[in-house]
């Protein structure tokens, strides 16, 4: 249960950081899940690591929508030029 809740939030996150940075992106539905958990693990690391919150805050969504905006820029510069590789 935790698996599929896990990917529940990775969609939401990743569909709310889509919004943040619109554009087009190769991936779709698998891609989006992905850099949405990606970027809730980044973003929760570092804001307890920081200090921001504990766990269980409600802070914690916006921390992992930062980490998937993040990961989606990263995905954005390093994507085109791994696909042009493969």
């Amino acid at each position: 249960m935790d698996i599929l809740m896990w990917l529940v939030f990775g969609l939401v996150v990743g569909v709310v950081a889509k919004f943040v940075m619109p554009g087009q992106d190769a991936g779709g539905i698998v891609l989006t899940i992905g850099l949405g958990i990606a970027g809730a693990l980044l973003g929760g690391w570092l804001g307890r690591a920081s200090g921001f919150y504990g766990p269980g805050d409600a802070a914690g969504f916006i921390m992992a929508v930062v980490g998937a905006v993040v990961i989606l820029a990263l995905y954005r510069l390093v994507g085109p030029g791994l696909q042009r590789r493969f």
